[in-house]
C-alpha cells in the first residue's frame, strides 16, 4: 500500500482515483473544481479544493508523506508544469505528470518531473494495434522491441500440449499464461493441453508474434 496525491481530477484523475483505491492505496485528491472532488470523496482517504500552482496549498497537504504525486492536468500546460516544479521544490519524493505532447515532456522532465506518461498516446496505440489484427484481444508494449500479446489458441494446437507444439522453439515466443473464461493460470507446465477457446498470454519480440498469428489466417476472426 502505497500514500498517493492525485493532483487534477478529469476523466483520467477520476480513473486513476478509482483505481488506486480499489488497489488498496491511501489516496488523496485535490482540484480547483469542487464537484470533481465531491465525486470522488466517498472513496478516498482525504479530499480538497484548492489550487496547486499556490505553494501555500501544496505546503498545507505535507507533500513529504506521499510516496507518489501525479499530476493529471489535461488542459493548462503552464498550471501542470509549475505544479510539477513546486511539488520536487517542496520535497516530492516522485512525481509523475501526464502530457499530451513530446515538447511538453520534455519540459516537464526538465522541471522536476520523474516521470511523464502520455495516456491518451498510449491507448490509442494499443487500440490500434488491437483492433489492427484481427485475433489480438490484449496487447501491453514493453519497449520497441518486446510486447505481451494476448491471442486465441489455433486450431491446430487443440488437444496438443504446449511440448508437443514444440511452442517456444516452433515460434520463438513464450507463454505466460493461459485464460479461460474467468479463470487464469500463469506460467502453465509443458504438458497443458490446449482447449478451444483458451486465450494465451504471449511475450516475445514483435516480429515474432506477428509471425505467429500467421496460423490464424485461414480461421474465423475471434
Amino acid at each position: 500500500m502505497k500514500s498517493v496525491l492525485i493532483i487534477g481530477l478529469g476523466r483520467f484523475g477520476q480513473h486513476l482515483c478509482k483505481k488506486m483505491v480499489e488497489l488498496k492505496n491511501e489516496v488523496m485528491v485535490i482540484d480547483v473544481r469542487e464537484e470533481n472532488v465531491e465525486a470522488m470523496m466517498p472513496i478516498v482517504t482525504n479530499a480538497q479544493i484548492g489550487d496547486c500552482t499556490n505553494v501555500e496549498v501544496l505546503k498545507s497537504i505535507g507533500i513529504r508523506n506521499f510516496d507518489i504525486c501525479f499530476v493529471c492536468i489535461g488542459t493548462n500546460f503552464q498550471s501542470s508544469l509549475e505544479i510539477t516544479s513546486l511539488l520536487k521544490d517542496n520535497g516530492a519524493r516522485y512525481v509523475v505528470s501526464k502530457a499530451t505532447r513530446d515538447i511538453q515532456a520534455k519540459f516537464l522532465l526538465r522541471n522536476g518531473a520523474d516521470e511523464v506518461i502520455y495516456p491518451d498516446r498510449d491507448i490509442a496505440e494499443k487500440v490500434a494495434v488491437r483492433y489492427s489484427a484481427n485475433h489480438v484481444f490484449d496487447y501491453i508494449e514493453l519497449n520497441d522491441e518486446y510486447s505481451i500479446f494476448e491471442i486465441p489458441v489455433a486450431s491446430e494446437w487443440v488437444g496438443n500440449t504446449i511440448k508437443g507444439v514444440n511452442f517456444r522453439a516452433r515460434y520463438k515466443v513464450s507463454i505466460l499464461g493461459v485464460k479461460k473464461g474467468d479463470s487464469t493460470r500463469l506460467l502453465p507446465m509443458a504438458d497443458h493441453v490446449f482447449e478451444e477457446k483458451e486465450h494465451l498470454m504471449v511475450i516475445g519480440r514483435i516480429e515474432d508474434v506477428e509471425r505467429l498469428l500467421k496460423n490464424f489466417k485461414h480461421e474465423k476472426n475471434f
